[in-house]
Order: C-alpha cells, then structure tokens, then sequence
C-alpha cells in the first residue's frame, strides 16, 4: 500500500457511543465521519467491526531516562520514594547517552503497540553531563514520525537544593527541552520550595514555555505548594500551561482547606496529574493501618472544573518494579482507588489517559474531528468501560493515517466437555461466535 494512500475505517464505534461510522484519512488528516461513506479508489480499508476507535492514548507524567533501569544498581528494598531517589542517585554517575537512548528506543516501541503515541517525560538535569538530556533529544528525533514526545527539564534533586540545578535547568532548555519542571517538596524549608516554584513559573513566563512541577508528593498535609503555584500561574498569567503533578498531599490535608484550595486551582487554570500505580505504591509508606491510598482526590478535582490527567509515572525504575506501557491499566487503577465506578465516572477515566492528557500537553489536531490528526487506535472493546475492564486489545494503531502496528484479537480456544469453544470476554451474556453489534 503507498505510504500517501488514503485510510478508510469502515463500521467504528466512537468513546461518545455513536456507532456504525466510516472514518476517511487523507495527507494524514481525518476528512470525513459519517455513516455509509463511499470507499475511495485505493484506499487502505480497516473493517472496524463495530469496535471502539479512540483517539490515541497519552501519557502526561513519565519518566523515560530512568525506564527500564530496575536492578541497576540494585533493587529500591524499602520501596519509598526517598530511596528510589537515593538509588537513582548512585545510578547517575554510571549511566551512559548509549544505554539511556537504547531503553528509551524500547519503551516507545512498548508505547506504540500499546496505543500510546503522546508521552511527557521528565528528564533529570542535576547532572553535569546533562547525558540524560541529550539521549532523549537524539531519542525524541528519532521517533518523532510516529510519537510525539515532550521533555520537560526537572531538577530531580532540588532546584536550590541541588548546586548548579538551576543552571543545568537552564542549559537544558536552550538544549531544546519544552516544559520547566521541579520538586518543591524536595527543598530542604517549605519556604525554599515556595521560592523554587517562583523562579520556576517566573522563567517558563520569561521564555513563554509551559510548567509542570512535581508538587506536594508527600503525606504532609502541610506540603501546599500547588497553593504557591496556583498564585503565580494567575500572577503571572500562565493560565492553561501549567500542571501539578502527583498532589498527593491533598489526600491528607483538613477538608475546610481543601474546599478552599480547589476553587483556587480550578480558577488559576492548573492541570492536575494523578499517577494511580505510583502513587499508591510509594505513599501511605510510613503509616500502620488504617494505610493512606495516596492519591490526589480526583472526582473533587474534576467537579470542580479541574482538569485531570493520569500519567503512568515509571516503569521497571528505581520507583516502580511493573508496568508495560499500558494507559488503562493506569485508568483502571485510577477508577479503584478514587472508587470512580458509576458508568460517567469510568468514562472521565478513560478521559484522563487520552483527552485530558492531550489538553495537558497542547497536542494540536488531537481527536476524531474533521480535520484532526489521523492518530487513532482501534479497540477490542465496544465502549470506554469495557475498554477499561478488559484492558482491550490493541487491534490497530494509527498515525498520521499509515498503520503503525497490529495485535491479533484477543479469544480464548477452551477445550471443554459440554461447554462452548470459543471464548471472547467482550460477548458477557450473549451468543458466542459473532461479531459485535455494527
């Protein structure tokens, strides 16, 4: 098939819960969506089948320098979050531009398969060398024909803390990283991390760049620095370019606090990222039981007009000994642990790990409109919950309208005396064997 040939996806169920629309890429834009369109001459056909067609999944919090890293150079035993800063520490002076690109390279290809083909990554500069810095720009390069891929410049170890931080941070930027980042709970007062978040939000203004700061990942209910970094983005005038990450500290502070803090954040125009499997595997760390779940509060983030995003945070690092790229295994433990479950509550969800997060890093032509980008990818699941429960097969990914990968449908062959033969856990009550609803 030409590499400029038209994409045509016949019988498609949209997150909306329209059903039975044709989809028509050209020059790798979506041209038209409609029921029973004509197929142009040419034109490279996915019979959809009836399942769902989303828009790509993004992720708006990873960390890509660390990925793939566990066990070097040894194995974080306590399993917190101050150790796996630890070990990231003595792993530094061993890492090479080499082995940061390589994983790098991996986990992309793990991204893509999965659907996922929009990813924010930190990158540490409290390195000299800025190695780190420089593998993911030649990797950013690299796979830019079919993920996009935001670096944001974060001083791992403090921005006052950390001797030079601030000038790595710098440097970085003019390197070509996008996003200023950092970590004001990690300075060693409350009032240097009030101060960091300052000159943070001060210099993003300065170069008209946007911000994403690592804030409050702490147990502390005294830990508000999203408070500090609400101000200055109004300030400032940053509405809409900034994020708070983590925030797990708004699992722990006084309600009345709380009541007053949301409408601060919703005004400022901040995102919000949860990262449901880190955040609650690092936190809640040094209490007895009743244990904390350590994760920001999420459906009061979202009523109150809060733009929130999940981010899969780390996987196989110092951090997090799991994870495969795979954005709803994200949505579903985010769905668990903020106890998201009516059918509106899952479908925000599945908002958090594709349209919310695309918000978050200004991803133009993101969706299924006329006139977007032609990224998509191709369920096995006919609605956002079910793609959730099932954590659906991939069937086809999507970018710019070529085909960029393919998984075989997921269905069980059961060799069992009386029963049916085929299993497929979309078909919960209904005959097996056909194909769903079209």
């Amino acid at each position: 098939m030409p590499q400029n040939a038209p994409l045509f996806v016949r019988n498609a169920t949209l997150p909306d819960g329209r059903a039975g629309l044709d989809l028509l890429a050209e020059g790798g834009r979506i041209t038209a969506l409609a029921p029973a369109l004509p197929v142009p001459p040419g034109a490279q056909v996915i019979d959809a089948g009836g399942w769902l067609l989303s828009p790509p999944f993004v992720d708006a919090h990873f960390h890509m320098d660390s990925a793939l890293s566990h066990g070097l150079p040894r194995v974080n035993a306590s399993g917190t979050l101050l150790e796996g800063i630890q070990l990231w520490g003595e792993l530094k002076p061993l890492l090479t531009e080499e082995a940061i690109a390589e994983r790098a390279l991996q986990y992309c290809d793990w991204a893509v398969a999965r659907g996922l083909l929009a990813i924010r990554s930190h990158v540490d500069v409290c390195d000299e060398r800025l190695l780190a810095v420089r593998a993911l720009l030649e990797v950013k390069r690299r796979v830019a024909p079919y993920l996009d891929l935001q670096l944001v410049a974060f001083p791992q170890d403090g921005l006052l803390r950390s001797a030079g931080a601030l000038v790595n941070l710098k440097r970085a930027l003019d390197l070509g990283l996008e996003v200023v980042g950092g970590i004001p709970h990690f300075e060693r007062t409350m009032a240097q991390g009030a101060e960091s978040v300052q000159v943070l939000c001060e210099l993003a203004a300065e170069r008209g760049l946007r911000v994403d700061l690592h804030c409050d990942e702490s147990d502390d209910p005294l830990s508000r620095h999203i408070e500090t970094l609400a101000f200055h983005t109004q300030r400032l005038g940053l509405q809409g370019r900034v994020t708070g990450s983590h925030l797990t500290s708004l699992h722990s502070m006084d309600n009345y606090y709380v009541s007053k803090l949301l409408p601060l954040i919703a005004e400022a125009g901040v995102h919000a990222v949860a990262n449901p499997l880190i955040n609650i595997t690092l936190q809640g760390r040094h209490d007895a039981y009743p244990r904390r779940r350590g994760m920001t509060r999420v459906p009061e983030l979202l009523a109150a007009g809060v733009n929130v995003g999940f981010g899969h945070d780390c996987v196989l690092d110092p951090w997090y000994a799991l994870g495969s790229g795979c954005m709803l295994e994200v949505a579903a433990m985010g769905l668990h642990v903020a106890q998201m479950t009516s059918l509106a509550a899952q479908r925000q969800c599945f908002e958090a790990v594709t349209v919310n997060n695309a918000r978050i890093l200004g991803l133009e032509g993101y969706g299924l409109d006329l006139g977007c980008r032609a990224d998509m990818v191709l369920l096995q699941a006919r609605s956002p919950e079910e793609a959730i429960r099932l954590r659906a097969q991939r069937l086809c990914v999507v970018r710019g309208g070529q085909v960029v990968s393919r998984m075989a449908p997921a269905v069980a062959e059961l060799a069992l005396p009386g029963r049916p033969a085929r299993v497929d856990f979309t078909r919960h009550g209904r005959e097996i064997g056909k194909s769903p609803p079209g």
